[in-house]
Formats: C-alpha cells, sequence, structure tokens
C-alpha cells in the first residue's frame, strides 16, 4: 500500500465525552485493542527502550491517552520492573474513571491528568496539571507514549509535534495503524466486533492516515542525538522508537 497520508477529522473527536456513540466507540477502542495486540507490542518495546531496572522511578507522560485503560495492563505487568512510576495522561477530554486510576494505584504507579489539547501543552512549559504542581519546565520526561495519536496530524504538523516531543523527554515511543493492505482490510471488518458506525468510519480513515517505514523517523529532528527505530509491529501496528545516545536500543 504506497498510497501517500491521508489525514481526515475522526467522527469520535468531535463527540462529546458523554455521547453514548462516543461511550460505545470507546468500548470498541478497547475491544480493538485485545484483537491488535496492543499491550503486548507496548510491553516488548518499552522495555527495549528504557534501561532495566530504570535507575530511579520514571516520569512518564502518555499523549491522547483517552480514559487511562490500555496502558493500566501494561502498568501491571511492568509494576515489579518499574516501582513508582509517575504517570501523566494528557488529553484534552477527562476520561480518567476513579477505578483506572485505582488500578494504576494498586500496581504502584501514581497517575495524574492534564485535560488539554496537545498544542496548548507544547505552548506552555510551566503548566499544571490537576492537583500536582506542575512540570517545571516541561522537558525533563524519562518517556513520552502516544497510542494511536500522531496518525490525526498531517505531514507537516507532525513534524512540528516531533520537534516539541524531542525537546521534553529522553525516550519516545509511538504505536500507530500501520498504513499496509492488511490492516486497511482489517479497517473495515471492525464490525465483526461489534463496532459502531462512528468505529467503523474511524478505523478505514486510522490506517489510510497510518505509517509506514521510515515516515515518523523522516520527521523526527536530524540532530545525531538520537537512536531510532522503526517499523511493522503485529499484524496490523507501526512501532517508532527514539532514544537519546549513549544509551542503546535493545
Amino acid at each position: 500500500m504506497t498510497a501517500p497520508r491521508i489525514v481526515l477529522a475522526e467522527a469520535l473527536d468531535g463527540l462529546a465525552v458523554d455521547d453514548p456513540a462516543a461511550l460505545h466507540a470507546r468500548r470498541d477502542l478497547r475491544r480493538i485493542h485485545g484483537f491488535m495486540g496492543t499491550r503486548r507490542i507496548l510491553l516488548r518495546n518499552l522495555r527495549r527502550c528504557v534501561a532495566a531496572p530504570p535507575p530511579r522511578p520514571l516520569r512518564v507522560l502518555e499523549l491522547g491517552a483517552g480514559d487511562g485503560s490500555l496502558l493500566l495492563g501494561v502498568a501491571a505487568r511492568l509494576a515489579g520492573e518499574w516501582p513508582g512510576v509517575a504517570l501523566t495522561l494528557l488529553d484534552r477530554q477527562r476520561l480518567l474513571a476513579p477505578a483506572t486510576a485505582a488500578g494504576y494505584r494498586a500496581a504502584g504507579w501514581s497517575v495524574r491528568t492534564d485535560v488539554r489539547a496537545f498544542a496548548d501543552w507544547a505552548a506552555r512549559r510551566d503548566a499544571i496539571a490537576d492537583g500536582a504542581a506542575g512540570d517545571g519546565d516541561g522537558s525533563s520526561w524519562d518517556l513520552i507514549l502516544a497510542n494511536l495519536f500522531l496518525h490525526h496530524f498531517d505531514d507537516a504538523t507532525l513534524a512540528a509535534m516531533l520537534s516539541v516531543i524531542a525537546g521534553r523527554c529522553t525516550a519516545f515511543l509511538a504505536v500507530e495503524p500501520r498504513r499496509a493492505p492488511l490492516a486497511l482490510l482489517a479497517s473495515h471488518l471492525v464490525g465483526a466486533l461489534g463496532a459502531n458506525a462512528v468505529t467503523r468510519s474511524d478505523a478505514v480513515l486510522s490506517v489510510r492516515a497510518g505509517f509506514r517505514d521510515g515516515e515518523l523517523g523522516g520527521a523526527w529532528p536530524a540532530d545525531g542525538q538520537w537512536q531510532l527505530r522503526e517499523g511493522p509491529a503485529g499484524l496490523f501496528s507501526h512501532v517508532f522508537m527514539a532514544v537519546q545516545s549513549p544509551r542503546a536500543l535493545r
């Protein structure tokens, strides 16, 4: 599938938090992640881009985190290896449920929400997240994550975003749709998982806006300070990771 990326607005992004169609679509996403093996992909690649054990409790930021439920399963698996992680979930909607927050605490991770759009986070380096004292200069994240987030943005916006991200972390990991024939075929079949009309439409748009080899790496700042790895993961996903030298990717 060599067609260029096509980035169009997805229906879920335009729905209110409590819209019944949005609630159904978020349930669809949880089922789709299970089908795609997203947690396994995240777990495997997180271990590759972070030292084991980390030298200190990690400060982790997830961009476009949604309700935080996807990463919770990863936290439960990593609790013994990565104790005391301080996790911030950045999303423009307030979606973190009390039960999910309690799950993170049970895994030994602290969790807070930062309710704003990426552009607002990028523009301010001193903003305060809910119930916390803020991020200082905003540049000291050990790890920034993005899952099914980057494909929402056109190439020019994406390059600017990655430049900001590179200036605020020592490791970055993204799991995105892979723009490939098998993934496109599967996107047309999500109705078989019980997906509603919103998800059936958005799944196809996501794959058409997805990535192939070298596209995210080509948009990452070329300053020689980073080791990059990019390629397919599982049947339908695309992984990109960047780690500051001298720590090597595993």
